[in-house]
């Protein structure tokens, strides 16, 4: 039976968008996780830090005997789908509550630069075991099949919603390559998100992101909305599915 435990603790930006992360945030290839799964020593437990709404903690739920999926947000985890090997936890990812040297692999999916590293990396060496590995993959800027598609949609991201993304966002612009990352690392082969989308799961992805959340607050109006009569007549019917994809990358270390 899933569980759910801890405390919500300070601020929550993650709340409003919880049910958009559940229902349009893309899940991640399955060839990342046996590339990764490769270097894993056991799979006793699989601890999914900043987990969101579990996109990637129930992927690891098919590998492991056990799940924590812990995120900071209570509405994220409290959208969560229930899981049989998944324990859902509100907490802070660089204050997991997991037993000393518990964990053989430890993932951040597009999580890792909202932590505070150093307090966070240093919980990541206490509950690993000798061996035991760390991943954070994170994906790039969304692109379109159709050249016309992709050109109204990057202004929306870039112009509309220029100045409100966090400043944490640029990690994730730069591939976390800025990140420090103090595990001995192991090469990692490109991948690829791809999916194919109608209009409205366009439409619902992009009011997933943090920038759209913040500029409905300021204005009181969903840009989208506007973005949504731009794209239909480029789109055609707007049940007709397009390639939607975006490029990851992502980091691996071991604790050594």
């Amino acid at each position: 039976m899933t569980s759910i435990s801890g405390q919500p603790a300070g601020k929550d930006d993650f709340s409003t968008l919880a049910q958009g992360y559940v229902l349009f945030r893309p899940r991640y290839p399955q060839s990342l996780y046996d590339y990764l799964l490769a270097w894993v020593p056991h799979r006793r437990l699989a601890w999914d830090a900043g987990c969101g709404s579990g996109q990637a903690t129930l992927d690891l739920a098919g590998r492991f005997e056990r799940v924590i999926g812990s995120d900071f947000s209570a509405a994220q985890i409290a959208a969560a789908p229930p899981c049989q090997k998944v324990e859902w936890r509100v907490a802070p990812a660089e204050q997991s509550g997991l037993d000393t040297e518990s964990v053989d692999l430890i993932t951040c999916a597009q999580s890792l630069h909202w932590f505070p590293l150093e307090a966070f990396y240093a919980e990541a060496r206490r509950v690993l075991v000798p061996g035991g590995v760390i991943a954070a993959w994170t994906y790039g800027v969304v692109e379109m099949d159709d050249p016309e598609i992709d050109v109204l949609v990057q202004r929306f991201r870039t112009e509309t919603l220029g100045g409100l993304w966090n400043p944490e966002r640029r990690h994730v612009d730069t591939q976390y390559r800025e990140l420090s990352f103090p595990f001995e690392e192991i090469q990692v082969p490109p991948y690829t998100l791809s999916v194919n989308w109608t209009l409205a799961q366009l439409m619902g992805y992009l009011r997933s992101w943090s920038a759209t959340g913040r500029y409905v607050g300021m204005y009181n109006t969903d840009p989208v909305e506007a973005l949504a009569r731009e794209l239909l007549p480029l789109w055609g019917h707007p049940q007709e599915a397009r390639g939607v994809s975006w490029p990851l990358t992502a980091r691996i270390g071991r604790k050594v």
